[in-house]
């Protein structure tokens, strides 16, 4: 994927906040950063990006974004379960109307047989509104895997912004 095309999924996304009066908040793991990155490009985005959690490790997760020792150890850091608590945690702990939450495996280490690498988990959440989670296996090494992460977060994004009209 070109640069240009995440910056192109950003500038559509923030059209769309920006008219909704809505603010954006991203919780991270194996993505480290790059949602929030990929948002902060575009020029203006102050007015529709409220903030980003890079929660790599478990403690971070707990200690940031509230996500329940429970569900990490019943379900793991790789879990639609712990996405969608990262992305509430990120509602519950900013200014933003809207969340998207990614955790997984980039590789190359780290897979298991029920999560081999390239397992991401994702959530998009809504303020008094709807929850989604979705997980989704893709193939290369890290930097693809992380890549196509973003992607895919920024298009589901977009999707349920155009789905809410």
């Amino acid at each position: 994927m070109a640069r240009d095309t995440l910056k192109a999924l950003a500038r559509r996304i923030g059209a769309r906040m920006k008219k909704r009066n809505l603010k954006l908040a991203t919780a991270e793991s194996c993505t480290g950063g790059w949602i929030a990155q990929a948002v902060t490009s575009v020029s203006g985005s102050s007015e529709w990006f409220d903030r980003g959690f890079v929660t790599y490790s478990n403690e971070a997760k707990k200690e940031l974004l509230g996500v329940r020792e429970r569900t990490l150890s019943r379900h793991g850091a790789v879990s639609r379960e712990t996405a969608k608590e990262m992305a509430a945690g990120a509602l519950a702990r900013s200014r933003a109307q809207v969340s998207i939450a990614v955790t997984g495996v980039a590789g190359p280490a780290g897979g298991t047989r029920a999560k081999p690498v390239g397992t991401v988990c994702f959530a998009w959440s809504r303020k008094r509104g709807t929850m989604e989670s979705v997980t989704r296996h893709f193939r290369g090494g890290r930097e693809r895997v992380r890549r196509q992460s973003v992607v895919f977060a920024l298009r589901g994004l977009l999707e349920r912004l155009e789905e809410a009209g």
